[in-house]
């Protein structure tokens, strides 16, 4: 389990959403990338030093910190929409390979190179920008309808990362609430949400949805 490369935004327009600009267009870097907490949603701030969110009111801030999206997932989407895919291309910070990203469940922790700890707190959830940068008609509904969402994670102990680094899992908590099946819960399957609640770790306002499901 390594990076394949780490990625940071290249600001661009961003007709789809009638905000200034998007950080969607993520590209490789060569060399380290600091990585540290960016605080709460609302100021751009993200992961990865060089890097920021637009949308501030969807994206950024500590739960959003990172995102990771595995090479292999890439491949798949590559043959089925019979395009080349480049890492980054999906506006993720961490391409990954040999790493279970979808099945990783809320709360588990992945020590990166020597210093870096990042948390998976949450699954991605598709927008306009994401649909129009990829110029897919239909891309949203195609997206959730596979849901290999990818995971955003927290930052837990900061430090550099780079590509190459080795990706080790340093703790799982014992609940089966993984990436995709919050992803699942939160679109198309409602009746998944009451076992959310078994994740401490997903974001409050998720949690909050759940326990509206299991009261009502």
């Amino acid at each position: 389990m390594r990076l394949l490369s780490v990625n940071v935004g290249n600001p661009s327009p961003n007709p789809w959403k009638g905000l200034g600009a998007t950080g969607i267009d993520k590209r490789p870097v060569d060399g380290p990338v600091a990585v540290s907490a960016p605080g709460p949603k609302g100021t751009g701030a993200v992961g990865l030093a060089g890097d920021r969110v637009y949308d501030v009111r969807n994206h950024g801030g500590g739960d959003q910190a990172v995102y990771a999206y595995a090479r292999e997932d890439l491949d798949g989407w590559q043959a089925e929409l019979g395009r080349t895919l480049a890492n980054g291309v999906f506006g993720e910070n961490l391409t990954t390979v040999g790493v279970d990203v979808n099945g990783a469940v809320i709360g588990e922790r992945w020590r990166i190179g020597a210093d870096v700890v990042l948390e998976v707190s949450c699954a991605r959830i598709p927008c306009g920008t994401f649909q129009g940068w990829l110029e897919q008609d239909g891309w949203i509904k195609r997206f959730t309808q596979a849901a290999l969402p990818g995971a955003y994670l927290r930052v837990i102990e900061p430090g550099d990362i780079r590509a190459g680094d080795p990706v080790e899992v340093v703790h799982r908590p014992d609940h089966d609430v993984t990436v995709a099946v919050s992803f699942r819960a939160v679109t198309r399957e409602p009746d998944l949400l009451p076992l959310l609640l078994a994740a401490d770790a997903l974001p409050e306002e998720i949690r909050e949805l759940a326990q509206r499901r299991t009261a009502g």
